[in-house]
């Protein structure tokens, strides 16, 4: 299931190793998770449960389905990087296990700015505050950072001041770069647990526990794809866009071989095109409402190379039994209510799900910050100042977490949050607080596509105006 070759990329396979799987050898790469090492031997259910076998479905870390114990810990296999001589095996219904895991005395660990993920939000705050001269730490869950921008192989529109004519790898790897030219730490496979009366508690390395306080937070944790409820909806092989795009274009491991896409907004539309890139044969867009979504340029890509969007569509269920075999989708009325007899039959290994996504604002839920529900964002998103500062003092928001839309305003965001946290902590300097205005300039400049104006909508009554 590795892909040989590939239009775009250039898979660099170093280091070979092998891990044990339930006593079968799997071979593997340095750099490589367990998860994407064991798609590519062909194993796709990790966990088994009383009613059936999972998968992974998000490939970043949370949902279940690759729940596993290594060397008789336990850790999800999209997060953990393959290792010589590991002992890697299910581990069936999970138990939480409690006396015998209780971590030791957390170090403490004080820092000007700590920014929670690293993305393209996160890492644009911390390169800002970091320019500023401060002492700005990221924590983030995944052992590469990057976020989602690591997975993606399109060009970006825009100028170059914001990548403009870059694929997101590319910034991703620009972004790491400069974070890391401005003395920006970066802490690996180290997620934070919560924040407690103490501090915030981490873990970095996948080890060391910490007890973080800092003098400022930036929450720039994204967002998390959404399942949608059919029956079969757990069966391997079914699961969200980004997870395949994690697979194919950050491992280089093809997620499938024949695959149904639900969803024709831009996303799955591009995820679509990068499958047919992978080898992957797509059988079909399906998409819920009469028109698409996405941008047409898009959608003309994979129609010219002969993948049929139907519109009006429904994917009714999915059919397997250790793993996915076929989907089942049909024609949807004036109610969405699937129509009987325009059942449409599919054999397909993969079926991605481009449904939307949800912000991934729990963190700042539980830190008592003030939430609202919005369709238009996503979801349960903070009220917060332009500035991005929420109703904590000293704590930002930025990315998807703030509400979901793109890329340009993931970094735009995260520069104003960045920005706010220096000016908070060192003053309204004319440079910060003009740098600051011309970042809330572009972001307004990006938000003035037909696209955003949903968005603006929502950001209408999450949105509390304050002096400068």
């Amino acid at each position: 299931m590795r892909i040989a070759e590939h239009p775009i990329l250039e898979f660099k396979r170093e280091n070979p190793h092998t891990f044990a799987f339930e006593g079968v050898e799997v071979e593997a790469f340095e750099g490589e998770s367990l998860a994407a090492a064991l798609w590519a031997k062909g194993v796709r259910g990790l966990r088994r449960v009383s009613w059936g076998v999972l998968g992974p479905f998000c490939m970043i870390g949370y949902c279940s389905g690759c729940l596993v114990e290594v060397d008789g810990r336990r850790t999800r296999a999209c997060l953990e990087p393959s290792r010589p001589g590991l002992r890697v095996g299910r581990i069936g219904d999970y138990v939480p296990r409690l006396a015998a895991e209780q971590p030791g005395k957390a170090e403490e660990l004080e820092v000007d700015v700590m920014v929670v993920g690293s993305g393209p939000a996160g890492l644009s705050a911390a390169i800002v505050s970091g320019e500023s001269g401060l002492d700005v730490h990221v924590f983030e869950r995944h052992f590469r950072p990057g976020g989602q921008l690591v997975k993606q192989t399109h060009k970006f529109f825009g100028s170059g001041e914001l990548f403009g004519g870059l694929r997101g790898f590319q910034i991703a790897e620009r972004l790491v770069s400069r974070a890391r030219e401005v003395g920006v730490r970066i802490h690996t496979r180290a997620p934070v647990l919560g924040y407690f009366k103490e501090g915030f508690f981490a873990v970095s390395e996948g080890e060391r526990l910490l007890l973080v306080k800092p003098r400022a937070v930036v929450v720039s944790t994204g967002a998390v794809e959404r399942l949608l409820p059919f029956p079969g909806n757990y069966l391997p092989g079914v699961m969200g866009a980004g997870a395949a795009q994690t697979l194919m274009n950050e491992y280089g491991v093809k997620p499938g071989e024949r695959a149904v896409v639900v969803g024709a907004g831009n996303v799955g539309l591009i995820v679509s095109y990068q499958l047919l890139q992978a080898g992957v044969r797509v059988l079909a867009v399906v998409e819920v409402m009469p028109e698409i979504g996405g941008w047409l340029v898009h959608a003309a890509k994979i129609r010219r190379l002969g993948v049929p969007i139907l519109t009006r569509h429904t994917v009714v269920r999915a059919e397997g039994g250790e793993q996915l075999e076929r989907v089942v989708v049909a024609a949807v009325d004036e109610r969405m209510e699937p129509v009987p007899g325009t059942e449409k039959v599919f054999d397909a290994d993969l079926l991605l799900l481009s449904v939307g996504l949800t912000p991934e604002s729990r963190l700042l839920a539980q830190m008592g910050a003030r939430m609202v529900w919005s369709p238009e964002l996503g979801g349960y998103v903070p009220y917060r100042s332009e500035y991005m500062e929420t109703s904590i003092p000293g704590v930002y928001v930025a990315g998807d977490a703030s509400g979901i839309e793109e890329a340009t305003t993931a970094i735009l965001t995260g520069r104003v949050a960045g920005y706010s946290a220096a000016v908070r902590l060192l003053g309204p300097r004319r440079d910060l607080l003009e740098k600051r205005e011309e970042a809330l300039r572009l972001l307004r400049e990006a938000r003035r596509t037909p696209f955003s104006a949903r968005v603006v909508r929502g950001l209408e009554r999450v949105i509390v105006r304050v002096a400068q």
